[in-house]
Formats: C-alpha cells, sequence, structure tokens
C-alpha cells in the first residue's frame, strides 16, 4: 500500500506537471493564434481599401455612404458654392439629390440630346456653353440660380423643388435620392466634423507620384467657396463649420492636388493612409485648415 501511496503520488505529480505544460502550451498556441488572426485582420483592412482603388466614405450620425473620388470631388464644389451663396443645407440636399440622378454626381461629357455635366443642364436650352457646363462651379451656379427662384423650396419636397429647375421627363425619380444627399450634405457642408476620409492608392512608379500643388488647389477652394483669406496652406476658418467644409473639400481635392495631408480642429487626415480617416492631432487648431502638413509623428 505503501508503495501503491508511493507510485500513486508520482504519478499525481507527473499528472500535475503534464497538465502544466499542456496548459501552458494551450495558452501560447491561443496568444500566437490572436495575434495571427489579429495580424491577418491588419493586413486585410489595410489591403481592402487599396484594392478598391481610389474611393471615399462617410460616417455621419445619419448614416454611412461610400463614393468615388470623382463624386467626392464635386460634392465638395457643390457645397462650397452653397456657402458663398449663403444657401441653407436643403438647397445642397436637393442640389445632391438631382445630380444623383441625373449623371450619379459625375461630371460627365455627354447626356441624353446635348445634355452634358453634373446636372444634365443643355446649351440649347439657355443654360450656357458646353464649356461652361463642365465646370463644377458654374453648373452649380445656374442650378442654385433657378432654385432660390422656387418658392418656398427648403419646405416643399425635395422631387417639385428639383423638377421646377430641372424641368425633366419625370420629377418624381429625384426623391429616391434624398437620405443619401442628406447624409452627403452633412459632411461636405461642415455640420459632421471629419465625417469624410478617401484614400488613393500610391502608383507603382514612384516618379509618377504628384507633387503638392497648394496654392492651385486654394485658388481653386476659392473661386468656389469665395473669398478666403489664405496664407501659404493655411486657410483661416472663420467658424468651425466652415472650417470642416474646407477640411472635406481639401481630402476630396487632395489626389488631384497632391496633398499630402490636412489638419484641422484637434484632427488630421495623411492621404498615406487615409482609409485610417481622421486621426487626433492636438496641433491641429480651429483657426486655420493647413494642407499638405501631415501631423508630426507621435
Amino acid at each position: 500500500m505503501h508503495v501503491l501511496g508511493v507510485w500513486a503520488g508520482r504519478f499525481s505529480v507527473v499528472r500535475r506537471h503534464f497538465s502544466k505544460g499542456v496548459l501552458t502550451i494551450a495558452i501560447v498556441v491561443l496568444v500566437l493564434g490572436v495575434a495571427i488572426t489579429w495580424g491577418v485582420y491588419s493586413l486585410l483592412k489595410r489591403a481592402t481599401p487599396l484594392a478598391q482603388g481610389a474611393h471615399c466614405k462617410i460616417a455621419t450620425p445619419q448614416g454611412d455612404l461610400e463614393m468615388d473620388v470623382d463624386q467626392a470631388v464635386v460634392a465638395a464644389t457643390i457645397a462650397a458654392v452653397a456657402e458663398r451663396r449663403r444657401l441653407p443645407e436643403r438647397a445642397v440636399v436637393i442640389a445632391y439629390a438631382t445630380g444623383i440622378q441625373e449623371s450619379k454626381l459625375l461630371n460627365i461629357p455627354f447626356g441624353d440630346r446635348d445634355s452634358v455635366g453634373v446636372f444634365q443642364q443643355r446649351p440649347s436650352m439657355g443654360w450656357g456653353t458646353q464649356k461652361q457646363l463642365l465646370d463644377v462651379v458654374y453648373s452649380t451656379d445656374k442650378f442654385f440660380e433657378g432654385l432660390v427662384k422656387v418658392k418656398n423650396y427648403q419646405r416643399i419636397p425635395l422631387h417639385i423643388a428639383a423638377q421646377e429647375v430641372q424641368r425633366s421627363a419625370d420629377g418624381s425619380l429625384y426623391a429616391q435620392h434624398e437620405n443619401d444627399a442628406k447624409i452627403m450634405a452633412a459632411a461636405f457642408t461642415g455640420r459632421v466634423p471629419a465625417a469624410l476620409q478617401c484614400w488613393t492608392p500610391p502608383p507603382k512608379d514612384e516618379s509618377k507620384v504628384k507633387k503638392p500643388r497648394v496654392e492651385a488647389a486654394s485658388r481653386e477652394l476659392r473661386r468656389a467657396l469665395g473669398d478666403t483669406p489664405v496664407s501659404g496652406d493655411k486657410i483661416t476658418a472663420s467658424s468651425t463649420r466652415r472650417g470642416w467644409l474646407v477640411a472635406a473639400w481639401s481630402v476630396a481635392h487632395a489626389r488631384d492636388y497632391g496633398l499630402r495631408g490636412v489638419r484641422y480642429d484637434g484632427r488630421a487626415w495623411a492621404a498615406d493612409a487615409g482609409f485610417e480617416g481622421w486621426q487626433e492631432d492636438d496641433g491641429a487648431t480651429t483657426r486655420h485648415v493647413i494642407l499638405n502638413r501631415p501631423a508630426p509623428a507621435a
């Protein structure tokens, strides 16, 4: 019995050691599994946006929306023109819904008969020349000129207001885009901060990387937005909402002007990691939107 007891004790010790060893191995395997899974997830998270190509995403309390960079450029321009004309957000919503229906919010050089541009306006109907109508600033101004003449356009149903301007074959079709238009307007008018993020995969050939054209970007912004104080890479923001409008415009146009980053109101967006969205930046104030200057490394 004693011998048996001794062997039983030894077996018990071995079993305890064996159990601890198995447990240790299991924990190591589990930790490695989690690490590998997280690594794969992180890699896929970074790779998926790049695989999509140039792309933008809007995230607001009203909902999320994805769009092409070309669409974001048009949307940002429309919001800037509305701001210059001191129009309410409802006007921007109507313009977006109209543009989505007419051209998928793209500045296209073709359409039904002689229609062209975002709003598919026709030179033969007195909207302007084809060249003018393919200038989004000009075509948006013409759309808003018509919209403000519509009585109670802010209160009547969206599709009725849009149809009064467009005189299309079926004005009821504008209504289906109202929800998306509201999400976009919240982001591009600056009412919802840091709502827009865009990314463009870098070219494989480094020689094809666009050089930053900050002055050209500032000129184009001012053409749409109107007189805005600019000093180098700093654009003065007269209000926080207007500052976020400028920031959204800058993110949308970053691809075309080679902007490396945008900083404003405690946040920073970097072009080379645009899909990660806006990050904290203690050095960014509400006084200026800073272009082409990524936040300092942490």
